[in-house]
C-alpha cells in the first residue's frame, strides 16, 4: 500500500511549485484535489496540446481530480467547506494576502479543521519588504545572488539558468520536506500547523559555500571566478573538435592527474594554483584538437569525472536511465494517448502501482461527493 494513502490534499497552486509537490504526494498515494478557476490552471493552455490540456500540464498533473470553483463567489467557496474539513494538507501558492481576502485564510480554516497542515508557497514569504512582489524563477534567483554567480562572457554578465532551480529546489522540494514533517508532527501533536515555503529564501543553501566565503573570511565570490563557477580547470566545460563539449570536474588531486594524463597536459602545466586561466586554456587547446566521441573513448573505464554533454534527447534514451526504468511510468490523455511520466524524486517503494494515470479534465470532480 503507498505510504501516503488514505491522506487527503487540497491543491490551490498552479504552474510548476506546488503542482510539482502534490504531484510527489499523489504519485505516494496521497488523493490530490486540484482546485482550479474558471478556464483551469494556465499552464492547462500552454503550447504543446496532449489531448484536452497542454503535455507541461500533463505530466505535473498526473493522479489528480480538478475541481472548477469561482473562489471569488461566496456561494462556490461554500462548496469547499467538506473538502476543508476532511483535507490533511492544503497547498496554496497566491501572493500572501490573497486566501485571506477569500476567506481561506489559515486562522479560519484552522478552526474548521484543527489538524490541517496549510502549505503557503511564494516568492519571498508571507512577511518582509518583498512579500507583494511579483516574480518568477529567475526573480528569486537573482535577489537571492544566485545569478549572479554564473557566467557564460568575459564581462562576467550573468546566463539565463537552463532549469528552474528557485522553483523545484526553492519551492516545490522544500514544500514537501515541510509537509511530510508536519505530518510526523501532527502524529505526536493531533494538530496541523503553518507553512511559510519562500523560494528565495531556500535558494541560499544551494550556495553554501559561498556563505562559508563571505562570512569567515569577507571573501564574497565573484562571478566566474571561483572553483565551481568556472574559475578553475578542475571544472569546466570544453570544447571539442566537433563542436561539442565535455564537462570536466577532475576535483580531486587523483582524478586531476589523471585527466591531465588523457589530455595530454604537461607535468609542469598543471599547477593551477599560480595561473588558474593559463591552466584551463591549456587544457581547452588539447580537448579541442579531438571529437567528443574520442574523448570519451580515451576516458572510459578511468576515474577522472569526465562526461559528454548529451542534449536532452540523448540523456533520456542514455543505456544508464533506460535501465533504471526512469521513463517507464505513463501519462494518458484519455483518448488512448500516452508519454512517459515526470520521474518523480520517490523511491519505488513508495509509489501507487499504477503504472499509467491520466490527468484531470477541468471540473471532473465538480459532480462527485467530497473525497469520494
Amino acid at each position: 500500500m503507498p505510504v501516503l494513502t488514505g491522506i487527503k490534499v487540497l491543491d490551490f497552486s498552479t504552474l510548476l511549485p506546488g503542482p510539482l509537490a502534490s504531484l510527489v504526494l499523489a504519485e505516494a498515494g496521497a488523493e490530490v484535489l486540484k482546485v482550479e478557476r474558471p478556464g483551469g490552471d494556465d499552464m492547462r493552455h500552454y503550447a504543446g496540446p496532449f489531448g484536452e490540456a497542454s503535455a507541461n500540464f500533463a505530466l505535473l498533473n498526473r493522479g489528480k481530480a480538478s475541481l472548477c470553483l469561482d473562489l471569488k463567489s461566496r456561494d462556490d467557496r461554500k462548496r469547499l467547506d467538506p473538502y476543508i474539513a476532511g483535507a490533511d494538507i492544503l497547498i496554496e501558492q497566491f501572493r500572501p494576502g490573497v486566501m485571506e481576502r477569500m476567506d481561506l485564510g489559515y486562522e479560519r480554516l484552522r478552526a474548521v479543521n484543527p489538524r490541517l497542515i496549510y502549505c503557503s508557497i511564494s516568492g519571498y514569504g508571507q512577511d518582509g519588504p518583498l512579500r507583494d512582489r511579483a516574480g518568477h524563477d529567475l526573480n528569486f534567483m537573482a535577489e537571492a545572488g544566485a545569478l549572479s554567480l554564473g557566467s557564460g562572457s568575459d564581462d562576467g554578465a550573468p546566463v539565463v539558468p537552463p532549469v528552474l532551480v528557485g522553483d523545484i529546489a526553492g519551492g516545490a522540494y522544500p514544500a514537501l520536506v515541510n509537509i511530510l514533517l508536519a505530518l510526523l508532527q501532527r502524529q505526536a501533536t493531533g494538530t496541523g500547523c503553518r507553512l511559510d515555503i519562500a523560494m528565495a529564501d531556500n535558494l541560499f543553501s544551494l550556495m553554501f559555500w559561498g556563505l562559508a566565503a563571505g562570512f569567515a573570511f569577507g571573501d564574497w565570490p565573484r562571478p566566474g571566478n571561483e572553483l565551481l563557477t568556472g574559475g578553475s580547470p578542475r571544472y569546466q566545460i570544453y570544447r571539442t573538435a566537433d563542436d561539442r563539449f565535455i564537462a570536466a570536474a577532475p576535483l580531486e588531486e587523483r582524478f586531476w592527474q589523471s585527466f591531465c594524463d588523457v589530455i595530454g597536459l604537461p607535468a609542469d602545466g598543471r599547477d593551477d594554483r599560480r595561473d588558474p586561466r593559463a591552466v584551463v586554456a591549456a587544457a581547452a587547446a588539447r580537448i579541442r584538437a579531438a571529437t567528443a566521441e574520442e574523448w570519451r573513448a580515451r576516458f572510459a573505464g578511468l576515474d577522472a569525472c569526465v562526461s559528454v554533454v548529451l542534449s536532452l534527447r540523448e540523456a533520456v534514451n542514455q543505456p544508464h536511465f533506460v535501465a533504471r526504468g526512469l521513463f517507464t511510468r505513463r501519462v494518458a490523455d484519455g483518448a488512448g494517448g500516452v508519454i512517459p511520466a515526470l520521474p518523480v524524486p520517490l523511491a519505488p517503494a513508495f509509489r501507487t502501482g499504477e503504472e499509467t494515470r491520466g490527468y484531470p479534465r477541468l471540473g471532473e470532480a465538480n459532480d462527485r461527493e467530497p473525497y469520494g
